[in-house]
């Protein structure tokens, strides 16, 4: 294993001052642990005006060389995945690092023997399975650029996604498992692929067996995977070369395509996994999210593998067969670190204690949590009957532009405090501002900013460098604008208060509004809406959307289920409004704009603290809204 670990308050300090100091040689020392073809000329190159960010220019490396090859030599044997299915009563699988490299290395020929090449984009679209971290490693192994797409997604967020890269190959399965229910992965990107011209083959993973439709362009995996060795030298990449494109939700109807580099993305990922959980050889650590988000990339796959960890993956869910899963895996499994996120903290905490209790949870010794900000009640909850009050719990702030962990307590390390994200990592510049864009001092509450660069940060939005810019540079120029707001304690501790710009967290998921009204208005009664969030004591969040419809004598029930079944179909189940609420109109400027501010206010039941309403184009609706709750 390599050894980037802070292991004392004292390291912390340390690690700061030399990343403040000089942060260019502070990342110099950390790169260089890692295994490189050619060694950087010039560290880091950057203009937030542009933007351009450029890490270790000139850097040749194989992220999966770092992940896989050099453990292969040190340690064959160790567990690099511990999968454990949907089923209880299925067989976990134990995959060695010696294991994990001939899958791999297999899969990676069978990608290039149904035409991927380097650069060329791959769209992975599968359930939870080993598989699907095979697959992303040996799209990275070829040198592809992966495309997860969460396979709770609907055929028409699919397709966008696809066709938005110009993906050439989709890799799906039958279906998956997702506890009492199949979802039905092939039929869905059948659906999805009737609108793709660019992808020329689909090979289909078989998991649950269910009989599906076979297309030209389809491909057995178990076929395919026969006709090749694991023999399969790693392809030679730029440090700045892409390694994968992510989508996540815009303020604008579109979906936006962050593009992650090879090198950058795996210094930063590595470093923050190990510090934040200060995980150590022979722990075994889980976090539970899907590989369809960023947490999957980052801390299931890249983070862990990078420093030779042992990494589990759960295909099922937390209330299957019943809800005390989550902790008959970590005693199963003697998890050492738990990463997971508040929505699933406060679904579990409904539940009697004793399903925590019956299982011996004495193997643990990091929580973390993920997603959104964690809430007094659940933070306590978590500490108590999970970490038995001995666990450090990391609350870590962090985006799928930012790649990996921006703010967090390392582990035993350096501080905790409830619901606070507490520090900066060694090498990141947080900043308060206010509406202005000036720099706010010692105790403060504004807008959240990053004023220098870190290895990990999104390169661009795939296809449109343009809209990178406006969304994330141009609103307080020289500064990364991550969109939430923020305050910080006199110790220096941050906490996140939300959102400051149109994206809904709903149970640790970024969710534009924009595109769910485009559904929304697709339906032929409907003529203008918009949607907000408010708290939800599960979700942390929940959707409400303000709706007007051309006729009223539709009656709402029939109308609610068919916005619900409409955004669905459109985005995924995710994004179903929790309420629909029909209004005859919409708190207005006199410019037009709609005043979501106070939408939100309406949703959260605030009708005390809307302020003064009487500059709004129609002041009357708002009285008309609370009216109609």
């Amino acid at each position: 294993m390599i050894d980037l670990a802070l292991r004392s308050a004292q390291d912390y300090h340390n690690a700061k001052a030399a990343a403040t100091n000089n942060s260019e040689s502070f990342w110099d020392d950390i790169a260089n642990q890692f295994e490189w073809h050619q060694k950087w000329d010039k560290t880091l190159d950057y203009d937030f005006h542009k933007p351009e960010v450029k890490w270790f220019l000139g850097g040749k490396l194989n992220i999966t060389e770092n992940c896989l090859d050099r453990y292969v030599k040190s340690q064959p044997d160790q567990t690099a995945i511990i999968f454990e299915p949907n089923d209880p009563k299925e067989a976990a699988q134990h995959i060695s690092y010696k294991e994990l490299h001939s899958r791999v290395c297999r899969v990676a020929n069978m990608l290039k023997a149904n035409g991927a090449k380097k650069g060329d984009r791959i769209c992975i679209y599968m359930p939870m399975v080993p598989e699907l971290a095979v697959t992303v490693l040996a799209c990275a192994r070829i040198g592809a650029i992966h495309s997860v797409v969460f396979a709770g997604f609907s055929a028409a967020a699919l397709a966008a996604r696809i066709n938005d890269a110009d993906c050439t190959m989709l890799i799906t399965a039958d279906g998956g498992f997702r506890g009492a229910k199949i979802t039905p992965l092939k039929d869905i990107a059948d659906e999805a692929l009737e609108q793709c011209p660019t992808v020329q083959s689909c090979i289909v993973l078989k998991r649950t067996g269910q009989k599906v439709a076979w297309n030209s362009v389809d491909i057995w995996w178990h076929d395919a995977l026969e006709k090749v060795d694991d023999n399969c030298p790693a392809e030679i990449m730029d440090s700045e070369d892409p390694l994968f494109i992510l989508y996540t939700s815009g303020s604008t109807g579109k979906p936006k395509g962050m593009v992650h580099s090879c090198g950058g993305y795996m210094v930063y990922t590595a470093y923050s996994f190990q510090n934040v959980f200060q995980y150590q050889k022979g722990d075994v650590y889980w976090c539970t999210a899907d590989i369809g988000w960023i947490t999957g990339h980052s801390y299931i796959i890249y983070g862990p593998l990078a420093v030779g960890a042992t990494t589990v993956m759960f295909e099922g869910i937390p209330s299957y067969p019943d809800y005390d899963r989550f902790w008959e895996v970590c005693a199963k499994h003697q998890v050492n670190q738990f990463y997971t996120a508040p929505t699933a903290i406060r679904a579990l905490q409904k539940h009697p204690s004793t399903l925590v209790d019956k299982h011996d949870l004495s193997s643990l010794k990091v929580l973390g949590s993920v997603g959104e900000p964690i809430n007094t009640e659940a933070w306590h909850w978590y500490d108590d009957h999970v970490g038995k009050n001995k666990c450090p719990i990391v609350d870590t702030w962090w985006q799928t532009e930012t790649g990996g962990i921006l703010i967090s307590s390392l582990a035993g390390v350096t501080k905790q405090k409830p619901t606070y994200a507490t520090l900066p990592m060694p090498g990141i510049q947080a900043v308060l501002l206010d509406n202005e864009g000036n720099e706010l001092e010692g105790e403060a509450e504004g807008i959240l900013a990053i004023k220098h660069p870190w290895p990990s940060i999104a390169r661009t939005i795939w296809g449109d460098h343009n809209r990178y810019k406006n969304v994330y540079f141009s609103a307080y120029p020289g500064y990364y604008f991550p969109g939430d707001g923020a305050l910080r304690d006199a110790q220096g501790n941050f906490r996140i208060t939300g959102r400051v710009d149109d994206v809904v967290i709903v149970s640790g998921h970024n969710l534009g509004t924009a595109p769910i009204e485009n559904a929304l208005n697709e339906h032929p009664n409907v003529v203008e809406s918009a949607v907000v969030g408010f708290p939800h004591d599960v979700k942390g969040n929940a959707l409400h959307a303000f709706v007007i419809v051309k006729d009223a004598a539709e009656q709402d029930g029939v109308l609610v289920s068919e916005l619900r079944a409409l955004v669905a179909k459109t985005i995924g189940p995710i994004a179903k409004p929790d309420r629909i609420q029909v209004v005859s109109g919409l708190p207005k400027t006199r410019s037009g704009k709609i005043m979501r501010r106070i939408l939100r206010k309406l949703a959260a039941g605030e009708h005390d603290s809307l302020g003064d309403i009487s500059t709004l184009l129609n002041p009357d609706v708002v009285q008309e809204i609370i009216d109609m709750r």
